[in-house]
């Protein structure tokens, strides 16, 4: 069944499930998400916690759980004894749930036959990879330590133990990167045939190491129109392979979408478990704190580790669904928008609207508004525009990549 079939805005709609394990080998330059080097740290401590958390979490969640992403991070670097603890326990309290998607992170060089045969029999039906590029020289500039040649083998390892399904995670506008060795990545990747790619720009997010060098002009940032060119070649060539765009960055053969990222993209209800991931059910959004030891001590010591949480009114509600929807190829849902925010966003958009359909921006139909692949090369100006239509002008509106 297709996975866009079921809208996880409505009230009986499966909940989403993200465990953050943040430990990895290195921390690669452009990356902003909370991770730490493992090392010769122990990561028992943190499973231990992180099991706790999932057991209090789910046993006191009303919303069937649908579908589960264990990301960070690279889960699949954690000793085999602590990845089939995290998984064991994982399967455990979604038993019983009518489960669409369990999906894993890992990098190339981190999976072996052991922890293959450990994720399927874990239920686990997906496996994401961070492959990033073909080419030794932009996997250097990421500063990611994996090796081209460790890829091919790293997919081989997963499907020989029987992974349904394999995403490989891609990345275009690197410094030094031609459209020449971006095409060729793509293709390279293809061969391998994986169910899913997703394809990021890159962006140069604050504090990381790949913005301080951009800032300093030690690295010279890839030109915009070339990077443009990059992400129209991206869905000229994956059409000729078999993959369908179905989100800005992401793309599937048939069948093979993204069920957990879908909800997220629809707005819908999503749990988080371990060290700052972020929940949101019922309008209710929380942040776990972005701390290893500080994630410890408040799961011993009050039983969870939030640091933030706040209550979303409308606007914030409105801003979210113009922001998460559009990314979507098929567009924001007329209906659902209505649902959750109390107005119809053709009327709420007004002429703003019209302007971009005129402009070959968005497109509209009875159901959707959509970008047009023109609009999803300035999504962020276009989601900004729409968002001072409906009167959020003065909220922060976060980049979208």
């Amino acid at each position: 069944m297709d996975v866009l079939a079921t809208d996880p805005c409505a009230s009986d709609s499966p909940c989403g499930l993200y465990v953050h394990i943040p430990f990895c080998e290195t921390k690669c330059g452009y990356c902003d998400f909370y991770t730490v080097a493992l090392k010769d740290r122990d990561p028992t401590p943190l499973v231990d916690r992180v099991i706790r958390e999932l057991e209090e979490r789910v046993a006191r969640q009303p919303l069937s759980i649908g579908t589960v992403f264990c990301g960070g991070g690279t889960p699949t670097l954690l000793p085999l004894d602590d990845l089939a603890a995290l998984l064991g326990t994982i399967q455990r309290v979604v038993s019983g749930e009518p489960l669409r998607e369990f999906t894993v992170e890992a990098n190339p060089a981190t999976i072996d036959d052991a922890k293959a045969q450990l994720l399927v029999a874990s239920g686990v039906t997906r496996v994401s990879m961070g492959a990033q590029s073909f080419f030794t020289s932009e996997l250097a500039a990421l500063e990611r330590i994996h090796r081209v040649e460790d890829i091919p083998p790293s997919v081989e390892v997963l499907r020989r133990n029987g992974v349904s399904q394999i995403n490989l995670d891609l990345i275009f506008g690197i410094p030094g990167q031609t459209l020449d060795t971006w095409s060729e990545s793509l293709r390279r990747a293809a061969a391998l045939g994986p169910d899913h790619l997703a394809c990021y720009g890159l962006t140069y997010e604050p504090g990381t190491r790949l913005t301080a060098q951009r800032d300093h002009r030690r690295i010279t940032p890839c030109d915009e129109n070339l990077e443009a060119d990059m992400f129209l070649l991206t869905k000229e060539l994956l059409d000729e392979q078999g993959y369908a765009q179905y989100e800005i960055s992401s793309y599937a053969k048939p069948g093979c979408r993204s069920a957990h990222n879908i909800n997220y993209w629809r707005n819908g209800p999503y749990i988080g478990v371990g060290p700052s991931a972020a929940g949101c059910v019922d309008h209710r959004r929380y942040k776990n704190v972005a701390d290893v030891a500080g994630y410890i001590r408040l799961i011993d010591s009050q039983g969870h580790a939030e640091a933030e949480t706040e209550l979303l009114d409308r606007s914030a509600i409105l801003l979210e669904t113009i922001m998460m929807q559009l990314r979507l190829t098929e567009g924001l849902s007329i209906a659902a928008f209505r649902e959750r925010v109390g107005a119809d966003p053709v009327e709420l958009f007004g002429g703003t609207l019209a302007r971009l359909e005129a402009a070959g921006l968005v497109v509209r139909d009875h159901d959707h508004i959509a970008l047009t692949r023109q609009g999803q090369l300035v999504a962020d100006t276009v989601i900004r525009d729409l968002a001072v239509a409906s009167g959020t002008s003065d909220m922060p509106l976060p980049v979208v990549s």
